[in-house]
């Protein structure tokens, strides 16, 4: 026999049900705190590996001079960390070597050098920055770039590379002649290498400022999952961004000018503006969630892992300020990546975001 609920039961039971439903409002929580607010700058960048080979470098410098003016206490580049590449090398069965090695190399020369395993350069170059010195001497920097090398953090051990006089850029306290042509390489414009946001940016701001090292944030370890028909994942994914091309066709002719015409903080100024970043992610996510591909939505599959991964990275940069609060934070990572970065780290306690546009102006 079935029981009646008395209407004084209903009526509380579905206002149980609204009050579970309804959604925290967080956003006050830090009211009143103690002590300043972190300041997160995201700076959106191109990927200077994709610069024409008549790329001036020295262009750059109107934005370094501005990213030093903020003054950072940390660095955030869209690197992964070494031990996770690590970690993900020992799973080839979730990440496939060929796609990995994009992001990741083991560093066989430098554990010949030092004798150290990734974990063990990780810890290892932990341990010497938490005693480090104020003063440090050529001999501790060329070590702690040897265990940054061996640790698979090339742009902290450029960090330390380029405080050192030129005259003490050679092999000694555990870099070897092969880890010194290696860092040569990472700040030589002669080098493939040089075309590099990691070294031309984060690294010169950080050896500008006196900072140690940089921190990598990048993640890719939702990209271990499998796909039905790749043929189809690819097609309907080119044919979501084939409906947005019109639409975002001149934003990017107008990137391409700046670019041909050597003015990177036009260039950066622009990409870092709301309008052209809402463009981005409508001509990019906007476009997929659209693309209808029954019964396997595969462009929404893309979407969720680009959800991921935007999750994890911010995640990281968290990380680099828990121990930090009131830090200025400087995040430098692909455009397409600053609106979510804004957004996410913006719902965090203590933290405010700094606005790119009037760093950049």
């Amino acid at each position: 026999m079935k029981k009646r609920l008395p209407l004084c039961g209903l009526l509380a039971a579905l206002a149980w049900v609204g009050v579970a439903q309804a959604q925290v409002n967080l956003s006050r929580l830090d009211k009143g705190m103690a002590g300043p607010k972190a300041q997160v700058l995201v700076m959106g960048t191109v990927h200077l590996r994709t610069m024409p080979d008549n790329f001036d470098p020295a262009s750059l410098q109107p934005v370094l001079d501005r990213l030093v003016a903020f003054k950072p206490d940390i660095i955030a580049i869209e690197a992964i960390p070494g031990a996770d590449c690590y970690l993900m090398t020992q799973q080839p069965d979730i990440y496939d070597p060929a796609s990995l090695a994009r992001f990741c190399t083991l560093p066989d020369k430098a554990k010949a050098a030092t004798g150290l395993t990734v974990l063990e350069a990780v810890a290892a170059a932990r341990k010497t920055l938490q005693d480090w010195p104020q003063q440090p001497t050529p001999a501790q920097r060329r070590h702690l770039a040897s265990l940054f090398m061996a640790a698979n953090a090339d742009t902290s051990a450029v960090v330390q590379w380029l405080q050192l006089p030129p005259s003490e850029r050679h092999a000694g306290n555990g870099l070897d002649a092969a880890l010194v042509a290696m860092l040569n390489k990472r700040t030589s414009p002669d080098a493939a290498f040089f075309h590099n946001e990691f070294y031309q940016i984060a690294a010169r701001v950080a050896v500008r400022l006196g900072l140690q090292r940089v921190y990598p944030i990048d993640d890719h370890t939702g990209d271990g999952f499998d796909v039905d028909d790749i043929k189809a994942y690819a097609h309907d994914l080119r044919q979501a961004w084939a409906s947005a091309k019109a639409e975002a066709a001149p934003m990017r002719k107008h990137k391409k000018a700046l670019i041909e015409r050597g003015d990177m903080l036009a260039l950066y100024r622009y990409i870092n503006r709301p309008d052209i970043m809402r463009l981005a992610a409508e001509s990019d996510i906007g476009a997929a969630m659209r693309e209808a591909s029954p019964p396997h939505y595969y462009s929404q599959e893309y979407v969720a892992g680009w959800e991921t991964r935007n999750l994890r990275m911010v995640a990281n940069i968290r990380a680099t300020f828990r121990t930090h609060p009131g830090a200025r934070v400087l995040v430098i990572v692909g455009s397409s990546h600053k609106p979510w970065f804004d957004s996410l780290l913006g719902q965090m306690q203590g933290v405010r975001i700094v606005d790119a546009e009037k760093i950049l102006h």
